[in-house]
């Protein structure tokens, strides 16, 4: 085996570069066919994500799946593409310039390298190391931009990261942040995000959290999603001072006939109403950033939906972004993992 070595290590006695990566799901390279089969593929072949047998998930995967899926996902993601490109793309390298900005006025230019990558597609977790090795960057700290852990997302970054870690002679110091449900940075953020939504528009009769769902046989053997899920529910209700009538935690986004965790985000909208519940907001707490599962999902598949039931007024909160608040909290989880020589930078930090 060829192990990659590190080329230019300095023996100066200088401290080590420290880098942090910003990760996300990730995102075809076009709207087009070819694009998301390629996607498509790198995303489901992840056992990580479909706990089904290798050899009876490939024949479905690669004979009825991606022949299917990938013409129809082009179509769908034509409609939320923009100028920009892919919307979960653009708002990532937002992220990571607003942190690198952050993290400049904090503790000093040049001292902390942020970047991101994708878990599939582009750009990839093995390029976005492949850099940091050429950069002679020997502490790394992981943000995977999902609060809730969730075996699919935050396990399988890790998986990524591990599985490109073993190709290094010279493996470097790794922090990787698993999640943060109960940040209170992150409460703090949704709970404002939630607050200028209804000082514009008023209360609505129900405020819907809807967070991607997962089969339930996941938390079946012990995925602690579900609960994750519902706990920054509860931390957002306790802060906004909310009743428990005007909130409710449903799960969206899912494929196939097994049963995903519930209540489905689609089905409680169509019921609501005929329960007299007219007037709704939607907020994804567990998304980092607006994609395809948000912009055309819940802004429109699903407004859609309760419209046509007889809904009278229904918005979408959009998600964190690259808001400020959103910064702040991210920069507060890279100061709490840093190495030791960056300690106490908040008191000699500028504003």
């Amino acid at each position: 085996m060829k192990f990659i070595g590190q080329k230019d290590y300095n023996h100066d006695g200088k401290l080590p570069k420290t880098g942090v990566i910003i990760t996300n799901l990730g995102t075809p390279d076009a709207p087009a066919p070819k694009a998301l089969r390629r996607y498509l593929k790198e995303f489901l072949s992840d056992p990580r994500v479909v706990e089904v047998p290798r050899v009876i998930w490939w024949f479905i995967l690669n004979l009825v799946i991606l022949p299917l899926r990938s013409r129809a996902s082009a179509k769908v993601y034509k409609t939320v593409w923009t100028e920009d490109g892919s919307p979960l793309l653009d708002i990532t390298l937002r992220q990571a310039k607003a942190l690198q900005k952050k993290v400049d006025q904090k503790c000093g230019e040049n001292k902390i390298v942020v970047d991101c990558a994708m878990r599939y597609g582009n750009p990839s977790i093995k390029s976005m190391l492949q850099s940091f090795t050429e950069q002679n960057i020997r502490n790394i700290i992981v943000l995977p931009l999902y609060p809730q852990y969730c075996a699919a997302t935050n396990g399988s970054t890790f998986d990524a990261i591990a599985k490109e870690l073993i190709n290094y002679r010279w493996v470097p110091d790794l922090k990787f942040i698993s999640g943060y449900h109960l940040e209170p940075s992150y409460i703090n953020a949704m709970a404002i995000s939630i607050s200028n939504y209804v000082s514009k528009n008023g209360m609505p009769d129900l405020l819907l959290f809807s967070y991607h769902g997962i089969p339930r046989k996941y938390l079946d053997r012990g995925d602690p999603y579900y609960c994750f899920c519902v706990q920054t529910t509860r931390l957002i209700q306790q802060k906004l001072k909310l009743e428990d009538e005007k909130i409710k935690t449903t799960f969206q986004s899912r494929f196939g006939r097994e049963p995903w965790l519930q209540p489905y985000t689609d089905e409680v909208l169509k019921s609501l109403p005929e329960k007299n519940i007219k007037k709704v907001a939607v907020v994804c707490p567990g998304f980092s950033a607006d994609c395809l599962e948000t912009l055309e999902e819940i802004q429109v598949e699903n407004m859609e939906y309760f419209m046509e039931a007889g809904g009278e007024s229904y918005d979408y909160i959009p998600c964190l972004n690259d808001d400020n608040d959103h910064i702040d909290m991210m920069f507060d989880l890279i100061e709490e993992n840093l190495p030791n020589q960056y300690e106490n930078i908040s008191s000699h930090s500028t504003k």
